[in-house]
This record gives structure tokens, sequence and C-alpha cells, in this order.
């Protein structure tokens, strides 16, 4: 027995050895591995894309519930990190802010931002920090946001006119809510943007407004070129999409030419400068002292931006709040009730009563949670590689922050599918990018530079509306019939339009009681 034991001792050793020989190989070998996020598991080629429906940030939420906050997929050859937690969301937009501030070369907004001219798609280098200064300092600092409030408010009281000659019709049409807040936003956009009306800007408000969502339609749109580099081209030109695009661009492209040509050729200068006056005078004055240099594209890019944020995210953040308050009639009643015991009577609210109506305000957040108009802030590309919570993300990794997803976390917000203005009662959380639980216009580097004159616009309509009118719903709807879907897209728009019918409030007079 003991010369048996004696006999097999070597071999036993052999084995033994072996084996830690392979465990320390296998070691060396998961230590040099990358360690990725957890994700769903991936078809060959197409990786991940069959999960994604037609509403992303509503499929990634509930992907993200299962794999978690921090979650690996595949876009055919392109990897990307998903966010939906704030802890995450700090992680990447202040923490390693510097680090992933880069935009991705993406097909559509390429080709609609002049390869990438603008502010909001330019990758991060020298460049896209010469144009955020020009929009910080220049364009969207606090002076210049008031001094086009003659603007908003000449454009809103516009607004209020026609409601009241509406109101005043024995029928009591409904309102098409979601077309004119449209309508406002492009005319004090334009008027902002290129001092021009919609009268005198040669353009048809239904024409424009489907230009408009043409453009956003297609920014959001699948594009095999962005996720397979070598054949997603023809896949692109079969699908339409690369015809759609070249065809919103040249139609955009030709109404910025003629908006510029004619500020060129003007013989008289007004006395309230626009920002294609200012634009123009920077790209004259850049060339003399700016190593970056300024081209007419660039002009046309950042036009392009304040054209599309202008626009639709404004209205869009108007047409939620007013469906949220159809179907929430205390919430409703207590806002009109701040707004008009803050108002002269019969007076119109103006920007200087904003700051008295702390009510209102909360309802916007509260808006902005349940609805961010944009829900997936655009992906950011990484510079270099980082550890994000112990994982590994690998330079040109995309990564994208779900800021609707947080927004009805209810780790960070109780009962949050309802809608409750309350919440904000404190006033301890803004939208300014430094609460990461609520991000609706993003946080660090590349936080919309465009919130002060956005809110001022969303602020003063909803003001007035509630001031001037109560709302009600057409004959035979309850406030549970109003349909809260949302349509595909970059923005998130109210897939069907809000009618309500307007009823001219009637201020009371001073002997009633």
């Amino acid at each position: 027995m003991l010369l048996i034991l004696l006999l097999l001792l070597p071999i036993t050793l052999l084995i033994f050895l072996m084996k830690q020989k392979i465990f320390i190989i296998k070691l060396k070998r998961s230590e040099n591995e990358p360690r990725l996020p957890p994700g769903p598991p991936r078809l060959p080629i197409i990786g991940n894309l069959h999960q994604i429906g037609s509403l992303p940030h509503r499929s990634l939420c509930q992907l993200s519930r299962r794999y978690g906050s921090v979650m690996h997929l595949r876009f055919g050859g392109v990897p990307m990190i998903i966010v939906s937690s704030a802890e995450a969301a700090k992680e990447v937009l202040k923490i390693r802010d510097l680090e992933c501030c880069s935009r991705p070369h993406l097909v559509g907004s390429g080709t609609l931002s002049y390869n990438n001219l603008d502010i909001s798609f330019s990758p991060y280098g020298e460049r896209w920090r010469e144009m955020r200064k020009i929009c910080v300092l220049k364009l969207f600092n606090i002076k210049k946001v008031k001094s086009f409030r003659f603007v908003r408010e000449e454009e809103i009281s516009s607004l209020i006119d026609s409601l009241s000659r509406s109101s005043n019709n024995l029928l009591q049409t409904p309102a098409n809510l979601s077309e004119m807040m449209f309508a406002l936003a492009a005319s004090i956009t334009l008027r902002i943007a290129f001092g021009k009306t919609f009268g005198k800007s040669g353009l048809d408000n239904d024409k424009f407004e489907e230009t408009i969502h043409r453009v956003q339609s297609a920014l959001g749109s699948f594009a095999a070129s962005d996720f397979f580099p070598y054949v997603g081209w023809i896949v692109d030109r079969l699908t339409g999409l690369h015809s759609k695009l070249e065809s919103v661009f040249h139609e955009l492209d030709n109404f910025y030419e003629r908006v510029i040509e004619e500020h060129l050729n003007r013989t008289t200068q007004d006395d309230q400068e626009d920002i294609v006056d200012l634009m123009l005078r920077i790209e004259r004055d850049q060339a003399e002292f700016s190593e970056v240099q300024f081209t007419r594209d660039c002009t046309k890019a950042i036009i392009m931006d304040i054209f599309l944020a202008g626009v639709d995210t404004g209205a869009i953040t108007i047409i939620w709040v007013m469906a949220e308050l159809v179907r929430n009639p205390r919430v409703m009643r207590k806002a009109q009730d701040e707004i008009r015991s803050c108002v002269k009577k019969g007076k119109l609210v103006s920007e200087s009563d904003i700051h008295q109506l702390h009510y209102l305000r909360m309802v916007i957040k509260e808006t902005l949670r349940l609805h961010p108009a944009i829900p997936l802030l655009l992906p950011r590309e990484a510079m270099s590689q980082f550890k994000l919570f112990g994982y590994d993300v690998y330079p040109k990794t995309l990564l994208q922050v779900n800021v609707w997803a947080i927004g009805r976390d209810p780790n960070y917000w109780h009962n949050p599918e309802e809608f409750f203005p309350e919440r904000f009662s404190d006033g301890s959380i803004d939208f300014k990018g430094q609460h990461f639980e609520f991000l609706p216009f993003g946080a660090g580097r590349r936080t919309c530079p465009g919130i002060h004159m956005g809110i001022a616009m969303v602020e003063l309509t909803l003001a007035n509306l509630l001031c001037c009118f109560d709302w009600k719903l057409p004959d035979g709807m309850k406030e549970t019939d109003i349909d809260m879907d949302e349509e595909s897209g970059l923005t998130t728009h109210k897939k069907f339009p809000l009618k309500l019918i307007p009823v001219r409030y009637q201020w009371p007079s001073e002997n009633q009681t």
C-alpha cells in the first residue's frame, strides 16, 4: 500500500502543478480582459439593435431595470454604455466630464450641422471651446436674453388676442394648442434670430412646422452608416434616409442663405441687433484675432442650433405642461390662483411678474421631470480610457444618459408617475445641471447653453395662458381621455395634438365680494 502511494505521489504532484499552471494562465488572461458593464445578450452583426423599440428611452429604461444603471450594449459595431441613475450620471457628466465630452460623428447631425460646425454636435476641441465661449458670453447671456423681452411679450400678446377672438365664438371651437404653440415658438425664434416675423420671412406656417418635424425625424432616425461604417451607406440610400437628409439640408441652407444675404444687403441698421447680425459681426471680428477660423458655414450651423432648439423644445414643453394641467384640475386651479393674485386686473403677465410665480415654476419643473424634451441626452464619445464604477470604458465608446428614466426612478422620486409639483416646493432642486436626479438640459461642459432663452419663453407663455383663460375639454371628453402617447424622434412630441377650448377669464368687479 505504501509502495502504491509512493508511486502515485509524482503523478498527483504533476496533476496539481498542471492545475496550478492552468489557473495562473486563466487568472492572467482574465486580468487582461476588459471588465465591461453588464448588458443583454446580443445577436451577431446587429448586436442589441433588435431590442430597441420606436421609443428608445422607454426600451432602454426597461433593459436597465434588469441589467443595471450602467449597461453595456452594442449597436452594430459601436460599443455603447447607457447610464440610468443619478450617481452614474454624475460620474459621467461631472467627475469624468473631460474624458467623455466629445461627440461622435453621426450621419444626420453631421449633414445638417455643416459637418459638425455647431455647438450641439461638434466634437470636443479648440473649435468647440471657441464656439461655446461665443454662445455663452455673447448670444445667450442673461443680458442678451432680457434684451429680447419685448419680442416675447409682443408675440404672446398677439397669441392671447387670437385666442380671445376664438373664445368669443358661440360654437366654442377647440383651439389646436399644439399648432399654436409651435407657431408662437417659431415666431419668437424668427424675430430673435433673424429680426423677422412669420409674415415677412416668406415662410408658410404649416410648411415650416412640417420642415422642423422632418429635421427632428431625420435626426432621430436610425442611420445604418452610424453603426455599420463600411456597408451602412448602401442601406441608408435604399431606405431613403440619405435623400431625405439631403433634401431637408438644402431646404434649410437656402433659407439661411437668403436671411444672411438680406442682412448683408440692408441699407439701414435696426435699433435691435438680432442674432444673425451678431453672428456676422463675430464672423468679421474673429477673422482678425481668433486662431479658429469662423466661417459662413459656422454661422449657419449656429443658426441651425438656435432654430431647432428654440422652436421645437420650447413648444414641446408648453404642450406637455398644458396637457398635464388639464388632466390635473387641482394643480391648474392652484397655478391660476397664484398668477391672477400677482397680476393687475385685466393686464397681461409681464416678465417682471415671473419672479413671483413660484408654483408655476414648480409645475414647469415637474413637467420637465416627466416629459424632458430630449429624453436621451445627445451621445457623448469617450476620448480616453477610464473606469466607470469599476467597469472599463474605452476610447470611441458612446455614453448616453437616459434622463427620462432617471426622472421616473422611485429611488429619487416618491410616486414618480404622479404629477405632483409640490415635490419641488423647497426650491432646492433646479435644472441647471447641479442635481443629477433632474437633468432636462444636461450637465457639465455639454449643458444646453440656451437654457435661459428657452425657459423665459416657456414661463411667460404659460403664465399668460393660465391667467387669461380657463380651459375646457371638448364635449364628451374627460381628463382621463387625454392621450399622453409620445411620438418617436430626437425630441419627444405629444403624439396627438392637444385641443382645448379657451374660455376668457372674467375678472371679478371691484364691488363684488
